[in-house]
């Protein structure tokens, strides 16, 4: 099986809410988005071709690797590991591992992918822990990225400088921004604020000139949309919260704006005035245009679709993957971390 040196995308067919029907259709309309990118699609062949021919996808570019499992959403990570073999999203990261492919995207288990992930791959040399970061939307110019997002509960001194050098490359390839501001979350900006561990990852970022990215301190959780960083850093338990809060309250605002706009005839007629701006703030909170999560710090590319994604936000997933190939993630983490460690050799860095 070969696609003539062109970079390959992993791609699991049967994760997600809906399978085959929208993770297809998410890798036929990046087709033309990404032309120099091929697919290899892991999972139920006759529903994946079914599903390719009704779309007119360009045969050439799509290879069907045939799974008979899948894992579901109520698979533990063990049952998963030992079911690597025959399934789906175990033959799709082990595409990554055996050069098949340059990337891998499922929209399947998170704990699942996250351990076939890390026993697969393993973690890239210089990195403790892998983390989980996404793009997230912001009042900005541009997007902002925010990692751990729930991969790690608890973290120390040097998983938090690890994941601020990840997160960082990870800016530098996606949204191509040379020296990305950087900051730790953290209950206030003062500088005696904050665990120890994030005080003295704070200290070492700050001397850290060095490296390819600004650090502008802390920031606290009502700041993070609002564009005045490119990173945020923080350990995966606060992350997910902070995460899970944004998109509550995301939802939270669509639908009281909904509601608003359907209370009487009066604003009703006040919907239509305003539509232009309603449907603009409808597609900066839109979750799939801002999807995939990618699996930082691992000695290959993985990239996390949301679950309940439609084939626009399968098709965004697939362009971060595209991305990061093209750009060279895991050599730019490599050069940054190796400088770090240059400069603090002979140091002990609390783990």
């Amino acid at each position: 099986m070969t696609n003539g040196g062109k970079p390959r995308i992993a791609i699991d067919a049967m994760g997600g809410d809906v399978g085959p029907a929208v993770m297809v259709a998410g890798a036929v309309m990046s087709q033309e988005q990404i032309p120099g990118v091929d697919f290899l699609l892991f999972g139920d062949e006759t529903a994946i071709r079914a599903e390719l021919s009704a779309l007119g996808a360009d045969m050439a570019r799509f290879d069907v690797v045939h799974c008979p499992e899948v894992i579901t959403g109520d698979d533990k990570p063990s049952q998963a590991i030992r079911r690597v073999k025959t399934t789906s999203m175990g033959q799709t990261v082990d595409a990554v591992k055996t050069g098949m492919a340059q990337a891998a995207i499922s929209g399947g288990n998170t704990g699942a992918l996250m351990a076939i992930s890390k026993l697969a791959l393993r973690t890239m040399p210089g990195i403790d822990r892998p983390a989980i970061a996404a793009l997230l939307p912001t009042l900005g110019e541009n997007d902002m990225v925010m990692l751990d997002l729930g991969a790690n509960t608890e973290c120390d001194t040097r998983n938090l400088i690890q994941f601020a050098v990840m997160g960082a490359a990870y800016v530098r390839s996606v949204l191509e921004l040379e020296r990305p501001r950087v900051a730790l979350l953290n209950i206030g900006t003062e500088e005696l604020k904050g665990t120890d561990a994030v005080k003295e990852a704070a200290t070492l970022l700050r001397d850290a000139k060095y490296l390819p990215m600004e650090f502008t301190g802390y920031i606290e959780g009502d700041k993070i949309s609002r564009g005045l960083v490119d990173v945020v850093v923080t350990d995966g338990f606060s992350g997910n919260i902070a995460l899970k809060t944004l998109e509550g309250t995301a939802r939270f605002v669509t639908d009281l704006l909904k509601r608003a706009f359907t209370s009487s005839i009066r604003s009703k007629l006040g919907f239509l005035i305003s539509r232009p701006a309603t449907d603009l703030l409808r597609h900066h909170l839109d979750p799939n245009n801002h999807n995939g999560g990618v699996f930082l710090g691992l000695n290959g590319l993985v990239v996390k679709s949301h679950g309940s994604a439609n084939a626009r936000g399968v098709a965004n997933a697939i362009q971060v993957a595209a991305k990061l190939i093209d750009h060279e993630l895991t050599r730019k983490i490599t050069e940054d971390l190796d400088n770090f460690r240059a400069h603090h050799k002979g140091e002990e860095v609390a783990g």
